[in-house]
């Protein structure tokens, strides 16, 4: 296939690539990193979600208490949209509905600045959270959709 000019027939794709709980978070940020996106009020839940699995009162063991803290976290300027950071491929396999994933390339934010804290960064960039594991944002937004349907049909 060309495009834009340039010959990406011979492209490799990394979508069966399923992150196991111990992959290298720092090198997966050098690599860059690919964003999904979620409306805000399923991101706020998912990161809830999250930072409930890894913290106190876990289950020892499970998949989300294996996979680390929540990684970076984008609010956007209007509040409408929350982004996070997942390792490169993951765009490659995305299919979670009401929810998109875009390869960035490494282009874009960079993850470590000196001005992270307030810099439109929900969870700022840390050495511990590179990336978030897909498979676990998946359940988490998965969880997220189904708890604001129940709060929505209580209503």
């Amino acid at each position: 296939m060309v495009e834009a000019g340039v010959d990406i027939s011979g492209s490799q794709t990394t979508a069966q690539h399923h992150p196991s709980p111990d992959f290298s978070r720092a090198s997966e940020a050098a690599d860059g990193c690919d964003l999904v996106t979620v409306p805000a009020r399923q991101g706020l839940e998912a990161v809830d979600i999250l930072r409930r699995a890894v913290g106190p009162g876990a289950p020892p063991g499970g998949a989300e208490a294996d996979a680390g803290a929540v990684g970076p976290v984008l609010l956007d300027g209007g509040g409408d949209t929350l982004g996070f950071l997942v390792p490169p491929g993951t765009a490659d396999a995305w299919d979670v509905p009401g929810s998109a994933c875009t390869q960035t390339g490494g282009r874009g934010l960079p993850l470590v600045t000196e001005e992270s804290e307030g810099d439109g960064w929900l969870v700022p960039p840390a050495g511990d959270n590179a990336v978030t594991d897909p498979e676990v944002l998946r359940a988490a937004l998965g969880e997220a959709a189904r708890l604001i349907e129940a709060a929505d049909g209580c209503s």
